[in-house]
């Protein structure tokens, strides 16, 4: 049910426009009413009925419905007298930043006071018009009624399955293209990514100087340094010939033991030297030096990168394609009673 929110009403100084709103919508529902049973009159069964039950009210609507043009016109008057009101307190208030702003805005209620039976319908879009500026100023609440609830959630539902439905449709076409052999993989690698290599190489450069500098720290570099002497260790003993040091008498495994630690610590600041002086340039250097001539197969690895960006399609088809509002549906059935939209239900492949 709708209530006044007393306090919001005040704030926003609405008090007379809601008395307005009031009176509007009240002739609004008394000249509707009246255009429905002058329709209705008009009908040759409506005649015989009334003519049959009710003779009296047949015989005196008669001039009613031969004049009903003129007594129209007194509704029309009235609602484009209210009409060039508001229009001039939205001018002058500057609620918009053209003066002409709010007849294209209300063009409903310009064609509603039109004289002509369908364009009479648009007179029933002014009770949303209240109702909405009711609302906008927070006057009455319309999500707490059902009928609000009820069209706000298949409304969702709609622009939901509609969104949806184009966004796999999307993504499908998109498919198709590449496993057709689109060139979309060479234009990133050309257009996308060698623009940015020399960002990518100042960036690998930076990590590889952070690792140096992390290693050449005592605390920082205490894991790798134990990786690498656990690593320089496990060589020595398998070399036979150094393991022959062992055999010399009284300092044989002090020379092996002295041997394997400045090993350790040759290939420890061999480490810390070779990634503290990486530069982008260096990269760069390495790349076109060290990869030039090296032309490998790249058929496999293009069928895996398309192979992965299909699979990813899939995976975002399936995320688009899942239907939101049946777990809405399902969490407030125990409070909010709706029809049951699974009559109808919609392919969740979506295809």
């Amino acid at each position: 049910m709708l209530r006044i929110n007393r306090e919001n009403l005040r704030k926003s100084h609405q008090g007379p426009w809601l008395v307005v709103d009031l009176l509007m919508l009240v002739l609004l529902l008394i000249n509707l009413g009246w255009l429905i049973f002058d329709a209705l009159y008009s009908t040759a069964s409506m005649q015989h009925v009334l003519s049959t039950y009710l003779p009296a009210v047949y015989r005196g609507y008669q001039p009613v419905h031969q004049n009903f043009l003129l007594i129209d016109l007194v509704f029309i008057a009235i609602f484009l007298t209210e009409f060039c009101v508001r229009w001039a307190v939205s001018v002058a208030q500057k609620e918009h930043l053209r003066w002409y702003f709010f007849p294209v805005l209300h063009w409903y209620d310009i064609v509603g006071l039109i004289p002509l039976t369908f364009t009479r319908l648009f007179r029933f879009l002014r009770i949303f018009s209240i109702l909405h500026r009711l609302h906008k100023f927070e006057i009455i609440d319309l999500n707490r009624t059902r009928t609000y609830r009820f069209f706000a959630f298949y409304y969702d539902v709609f622009v939901e399955e509609l969104s949806d439905r184009i966004v796999v449709k999307i993504l499908a076409d998109i498919q198709e293209d590449i496993r057709e052999g689109s060139p979309l993989i060479d234009k990133i690698t050309d257009q996308v990514l060698a623009p940015r290599r020399p960002v990518l190489t100042q960036w690998v450069a930076g990590v590889m100087q952070h690792m140096g500098n992390g290693l050449s720290d005592n605390e920082q570099g205490s894991v790798i340094r134990e990786h690498v002497k656990q690593s320089v260790g496990k060589a020595v003993k398998n070399n036979q010939q150094f393991n022959n040091l062992a055999y010399l008498p009284v300092v044989g495994k002090t020379i092996e033991n002295t041997l394997e630690q400045t090993i350790t610590d040759i290939v420890t600041a061999s480490l810390i030297n070779l990634l503290s002086d990486v530069s982008d340039e260096r990269i760069n250097e390495f790349i076109q030096s060290g990869v030039k001539g090296y032309s490998p197969k790249t058929e496999a690895l293009d069928k895996e990168v398309l192979k992965v960006v299909d699979e990813c399609f899939d995976l975002v088809k399936a995320h688009v394609s899942q239907q939101r509002w049946k777990a809405h549906l399902s969490g407030s059935a125990k409070t909010v009673p709706m029809p049951d939209v699974n009559e109808h239900p919609v392919d969740p492949n979506k295809q």
